[in-house]
This record gives structure tokens, C-alpha cells and sequence, in this order.
């Protein structure tokens, strides 16, 4: 295992560390910066202080042992949260060894994942676990994968869990620093897609929305997103008193992560407040433990009725801009956490926006959408990597 850490310097020879790991045959041979290696159980701790870098700027890396059939790199990079502020993220680089069969440079697909919680231990990039079996067929298609940790998921501080302003952006971050990296043999002015489902399909349609102002360069070709949370008020509201309780809890630490004026605190009770502290490293199981709750059984008042979380709400809504690329949006009509009437919402503001966007219900509730989902995410990307024509339902 090699730990490297980027300095502003020119890049040098390759170190020879780097060939003790396996090579795919289509990639080759790049040059690699000579730093030297730290520990290993440090990486997730970013330097103090922050470099200055720009959005995308490598601050660490390393490769490590191959995961399915794949390079693998894990990556610290610059991103800008959603107050405007350069934040370190984590984050995993996968570079298959099925060559990539099409015209030109290898595609990459930055995947926002789904729910992990808020802890450090849940990162990504820590363990791919339920979404492994989605992204390996993208791997077998020779496209390479990216997958973002967010912001505070494995780095410190409490993760903005849904906080589309910062998801969004870590998204398209993680595509750049990916292709600024040598060592991955990826190349800037690819082809782009961003892909993802529930929290990642939030994330991934927020990566959308904000790329073409945030990152104008990215050769953007579609977006596919399912289970998308576009409207959180309503999202909220459906949660309440319900099975996913526990989802709007973490939501409600994301938001609270995100603005530090929004105050949680001050609207808990003594319930409230011991379920803060004890949930500060919680991952998505913890969700089990709250079914059927609700707000008033942890609050004094609401804060999501106050007129300050309200703002920061709607700054979260989608629909305002939709992408000027391809779209698939995808809902279960029986899904239990993230309201169906808010995603069909979302589908019918961008189709009047004129977006060429794909709709398609499932019956099914959360999580078995997202299986049955995942064909038709394949089949989608496959087809705008391809420049293949796109049946639009709008």
C-alpha cells in the first residue's frame, strides 16, 4: 500500500512502489509524484492547515489493493461547501481493466452514493457494501467509477447529510480529481455522467443542476437518479410519525452541519439533545431504532417551521435549473422514505422547463427500486456514451 501526498511541484519519474500492483493493459504507464508516505490510518486527516488548492486539487492519495477487477485510488481533494467554504473530501477512484471499447477517452461515472449515515466509520470509500453490485457492471462496461465520501463522511466534522449545495458540488469535485490525478491514467475532457440513487440521487441531480456554472469544462453527456429527495420539506413531512423516521433525524444533523446558524440545539428537548450527542457517529442502521417516531417526541418547537430552516430548505430544492443534458429519473410508487409526489413534481418542472428527461415509476417501495432500477441506469449511460439517440417522455 503507498500513501502520497500531492505538493505544488512538477511531476517526477514513477516510483517504484507503484509497479509491485497490477496494471490494466489499456492504461499506461504514467508518472507518479515522489512524496513521502505517511501512516496509512492517518489518511482521513486533512492537513492543518489546509492547503490553498483549487475545487478538484488533489491534497492526498494513495493506491490501494485492487477492488472489483479494478485500480483503486483513494483521494483527498479540495471541494466548496455549501456556505461557500474549501473543504477537504475523501473519496475512491476505480479504473477497471476491461478496456473501455468506445470512441474516445475512457468515461467516468461519478457515482453519489445512497445513505451511509453520518459517522466517519459509514464513508464510501471505507466499504462499498450495497452498492457494489451497481457499480460493478459499469466496471465490466470499461467505464471508470468515482465515488465521493461528501463532505464530513470520514473527514472530520458531522457529514451535511442532503445538503444538495455541498453534495452537488463534491460530486463534480471528485471527477476532477480524478483526472487530474497522473497515476490513474484517466483524462480531463471525457465523456461525464453522474449517477446515483435516494441520498445519491439527490446528490447527482444536484451535481447536475450546479455543473454547468460550477464546472463548464466537464464533458457532461446525462444524469440518471432515482429515489431523488428534491423537495426535503415535503420529504420531511412524509417522514414524520413514519417507518423512516430516523432518515429526517439525520437530515435534520446534515442541515445542521451545514448552516451553523440554523442552531439545532436550541429546539431540542432532553430527549432531543441525548439523541444528538449519542448519534454523532451514527451509520444508516441506526435509522431501525426510530420507526414510527416523530418530531415533537425530540423538540420544544419545530425547527423545520422556523423561517431560518425554511430558507435553507428551499436554497435545497431542486428544479430551479435543470441540466441541459439527458436526464433518467426513476420513483418507486410505493416507496416509504422519499415522497413520490415530490420526485413526480421534479420530473414535471423540468419537463416544462424543456428538459429532455426519461421517467419511469416502478412498483415497488424504497429499496427494491433501486434493484430493479439499476438496468435501466446501465442501459442509459451505455447509450449516452455512445452519442446513441435518447427518447425523451416530456
Amino acid at each position: 500500500m503507498v500513501l502520497l501526498t500531492l505538493p505544488a511541484v512538477a511531476v517526477g519519474p514513477p516510483v517504484a512502489a507503484q509497479t509491485s500492483l497490477a496494471t490494466a493493459s489499456d492504461v499506461p504507464d504514467v508518472p507518479v509524484v515522489p512524496t513521502p508516505a505517511r501512516a496509512a490510518d492517518d489518511f482521513y486527516t486533512p492537513p492543518d492547515p489546509l492547503p490553498d488548492g483549487a475545487d478538484g486539487q488533489v491534497i492526498r492519495w494513495r493506491e490501494d489493493p485492487r477492488r472489483l477487477s479494478a485500480r483503486n485510488y483513494l483521494l483527498m481533494y479540495h471541494s466548496t461547501n455549501a456556505t461557500g467554504q474549501d473543504v477537504p473530501v475523501t473519496g475512491r477512484v476505480l479504473v477497471p481493466s476491461t478496456r473501455w471499447r468506445g470512441a474516445g477517452p475512457r468515461p467516468i461515472v461519478s457515482v453519489a452514493s445512497g445513505t451511509r449515515g453520518v459517522g466517519d466509520t459509514c464513508a464510501p470509500s471505507r466499504w462499498l457494501d450495497y452498492e457494489r453490485p451497481f457499480i460493478e457492471p459499469m466496471l465490466l462496461a470499461g467505464w471508470a467509477v468515482v465515488v465521493t465520501d461528501y463532505e464530513g463522511l470520514g473527514t472530520p466534522g458531522m457529514h451535511t447529510y442532503v445538503v444538495g449545495q455541498s453534495e452537488g458540488r463534491a460530486v463534480i469535485d471528485m471527477v476532477r480529481a480524478a483526472t487530474s490525478l497522473p497515476a490513474t491514467g484517466l483524462e480531463a475532457g471525457g465523456k461525464v455522467a453522474f449517477s446515483g440513487y435516494s441520498q445519491g440521487g439527490g446528490g447527482a441531480m444536484w451535481a447536475g443542476e450546479l455543473q454547468p456554472s460550477y464546472a463548464p469544462e466537464l464533458d457532461l453527456v446525462g444524469v440518471a437518479a432515482g429515489g431523488v429527495p428534491a423537495d426535503l420539506t415535503e420529504v420531511a413531512e412524509g417522514l414524520d410519525g413514519q417507518i423512516g423516521f430516523g432518515f429526517l433525524l439525520l437530515a435534520a444533523y446534515g442541515l445542521d452541519a451545514a448552516y451553523p446558524e440554523l442552531d439545532l440545539e436550541r429546539y431540542l428537548n432532553e430527549r432531543g439533545r441525548e439523541t444528538y450527542e449519542r448519534e454523532q457517529d451514527a451509520c444508516v442502521d441506526a435509522t431501525l431504532g426510530h420507526a414510527f417516531q416523530n418530531i415533537g417526541m425530540f423538540t420544544t418547537t419545530n425547527p423545520l417551521r422556523s423561517p431560518e430552516w425554511q430558507a435553507r430548505l428551499d436554497e435545497n430544492r431542486l428544479g430551479a435549473n435543470p441540466p441541459d443534458v439527458p436526464i433518467r429519473l426513476f420513483h418507486g410508487t410505493l416507496d416509504e422514505i422519499v415522497a413520490p409526489g415530490q420526485a413526480r413534481a421534479l420530473r414535471n418542472e423540468y419537463c416544462a422547463a424543456g428538459a429532455d428527461v426519461q421517467w419511469e415509476w416502478h412498483v415497488g417501495e424504497h429499496v427494491s427500486t433501486m434493484v430493479t432500477g439499476a438496468p435501466g441506469v446501465i442501459a442509459f449511460l451505455d447509450r449516452r456514451f455512445r452519442d446513441r439517440p435518447f427518447l425523451a417522455h416530456c
